[in-house]
């Protein structure tokens, strides 16, 4: 008997919890999240053209442009002069950068010379008797020769008489002859043609030097060019004279230069012009590295954006009451951040910072609209 009631309870304890989970289940409420509308902010601006500036970029090497490559053009042993002969060291104009040994070669001037004076002292008695007109002009020259000065020129002869006899006794030979060695006797000797400072020096002194060895290079550290290729699509519109704006990489200071010459051909390769820009500053240094921005032209009616805003086909995205539209445009030119824009009606209201998955019809938020002041 007890079994059975026990039974009886399991079956009615099993009958009431299915009931009772059916009805939880049926009472059970479920709570789904009402899709939120997310409305996107953008930053806009009104358009007004306006006069927009070209600026060409442009880059380039400083280049010394007063430089001289030294080279020999005589033979001898690379003597020490007042200073050494190593890159960085200064010399004023006319200063001596180099001397080779000459000694022997001026003791050959020495030799033509005497044989000239010795000539010209041979004449003397009968030139006094058969010209006494002209005695005393070469008497005057005879005593102002000096055998440790360069030869001075020649007294004038002006009468047929005095050149046939002075030309018959073979002093005009003697004389070139002379000169044309004091002229190469000047050889051994460089000297500085402005102030500057060698920037290459290939010998050292008692270096034997030979004719036509490359000995160094000077440069004058005054005034610097910089050599730019601008596209050919600006080449009339730049011009000798232009101030220019240079600076340099990672540097907050600014340079002005002036375009000094622009080259009349066109590169067939890289279809560019090559101008070049002078400027002069103390700081500078040959090899520095500029960029350089050229005022091209003026562009009327336009606008100037971030060129992360021109989309494919020219177009823009502009807002029509809170909801994106696109306007066609027309692009006149390019840098490597700003794109200048033409055919923008004025009034439009375009977006003035790119917006992250922007399409047509987007419904979104105008964050804040500011006159258009560029140009």
């Amino acid at each position: 008997m007890r079994k059975i009631i026990l039974s009886i309870l399991g079956v009615l304890l099993i009958i009431g919890g299915f009931f009772g989970a059916k009805a939880i289940v049926d009472n059970k409420k479920s709570f789904k999240p009402k899709a939120q509308k997310v409305v996107k902010t953008v930053i806009t601006e009104v358009v007004q053209n306006g006069t927009v500036p070209i600026v060409v970029p442009a880059n380039g090497n400083l280049v010394a442009k007063n430089r001289v490559e030294l080279y020999s053009e005589v033979q001898g042993v690379f003597r020490k002069g007042s200073k050494l002969f190593k890159t960085g060291e200064r010399y004023n104009k006319g200063e001596s950068i180099i001397r080779i040994d000459a000694s022997e070669y001026a003791a050959s001037v020495q030799s033509a010379k005497s044989n000239l004076y010795n000539q010209l002292t041979s004449i003397m008695p009968d030139l006094r008797l058969d010209y006494p007109e002209f005695f005393p002009k070469w008497q005057t020259y005879l005593s102002s020769f000096d055998m440790a000065r360069p030869t001075p020129e020649l007294p004038e002869m002006n009468s047929e008489k005095e050149k046939f006899f002075i030309s018959g006794r073979g002093i005009l030979t003697s004389f070139y002859n002379v000169k044309n060695l004091e002229q190469r006797l000047s050889k051994y000797r460089i000297s500085a043609p402005f102030n500057g400072v060698l920037t290459e020096t290939l010998v050292t002194e008692g270096t034997l030097v030979r004719a036509g060895q490359k000995l160094g290079e000077f440069i004058n550290t005054d005034v610097y060019e910089l050599e730019v290729a601008v596209s050919k699509t600006f080449s009339d519109l730049l011009q000798v004279g232009e101030k220019v704006a240079l600076s340099a990489m990672n540097d907050a200071k600014t340079y002005t230069g002036t375009v000094a010459r622009i080259n009349g051909r066109v590169d067939q390769a890289s279809q560019t012009i090559k101008a070049f820009i002078e400027v002069n500053d103390g700081t500078l240094r040959e090899g520095m590295y500029l960029e350089a921005n050229l005022d091209a032209k003026q562009e009327i009616d336009a606008i100037e954006v971030d060129r992360n805003l021109l989309l494919e086909g020219d177009k823009i995205f502009v807002v029509r009451d809170t909801i994106l539209d696109i306007i066609d445009v027309k692009p006149v030119y390019f840098t490597d951040k700003k794109v200048v824009l033409k055919e923008v009606p004025d009034g439009t209201v375009i977006m003035s910072k790119p917006l992250l998955g922007a399409y047509t019809g987007m419904a979104v938020k105008v964050y804040q609209e500011k006159a258009n002041t560029e140009g």
